[in-house]
Order: structure tokens, then C-alpha cells, then sequence
């Protein structure tokens, strides 16, 4: 149980790193912790037909809290993720310039939505 505890912990660290390379778009850290994480992965799936007599061991609520811990750590990292990928999205559609989207609405100071035409710039160079 205690190697159990161990790799859950590792886990939990392994993904608060994940997290800081989401957040400061640091793909090349965050593409290096992917193998970490599969490994750590596979080693506690392995040991998860023991669970049922890890079970009645006292150490197994504290390995399960942190086994939840790390669940909640990777959907906060799934969601950043996918913040991150809409946003990106978004940015790359405003930039496209086509018939259909030579304008795009924007708020204006005063809150209200205003067209604003994509005709001056670098379209009409």
C-alpha cells in the first residue's frame, strides 16, 4: 500500500506540473510529462486488482483522497486545455478573411454590438 501511496502522490505532483506548463504555454514541459504521467498511469492500474484487500488497510483512505485529488487535478488541466484550444480557435476563424466573414461584431465602449468591416488594413493592400 505504501508504493501504492507513493505513486499517487507522484501522480499528484506530475499533474501540478502539467498544470503550471498549460498555463504558461509551455508545450515542450508539458509533451515531456505525458510519458510520466502513462507510466504512472499503468503502474497503478496494475495494481488495482489488489485494491479489494488494500481496502481494509488504514493507509488506503489517505491513497484514495489523493487518487481523487489527482482526478479533479486532470479536469481542471482537461478544462484549461480546452479554454486554451477555444481560444486559439477563435482567434485563428477572426483572422481567416472570406466573403461570408469580411465583418465581425464587436462591443463598443458603451456595451452595444457594432459591426466592424475587415475592408481596411492588410485585405485591402
Amino acid at each position: 500500500m505504501h508504493y501504492a501511496s507513493q505513486l499517487a502522490v507522484s501522480l499528484s505532483q506530475m499533474l501540478a506540473q502539467e498544470f503550471e506548463a498549460l498555463r504558461n504555454q509551455d508545450l515542450d514541459q508539458f509533451e515531456q510529462l505525458q510519458p510520466v504521467k502513462t507510466e504512472l498511469l499503468a503502474e497503478i492500474t496494475r495494481l488495482a486488482p489488489a485494491a479489494p484487500e488494500m481496502q481494509a488497510l488504514p493507509e488506503w483512505q489517505d491513497f484514495r483522497a489523493t487518487m481523487l485529488a489527482c482526478r479533479d487535478a486532470h479536469r481542471r488541466n482537461a478544462v484549461l486545455m480546452e479554454r486554451k484550444l477555444e481560444a486559439i480557435r477563435g482567434t485563428l476563424q477572426s483572422l481567416r478573411v472570406d466573403g461570408a466573414a469580411s465583418s465581425v461584431e464587436v462591443y463598443d465602449r458603451l456595451g452595444h454590438i457594432s459591426r466592424f468591416s475587415r475592408h481596411s488594413g492588410y485585405s485591402d493592400a
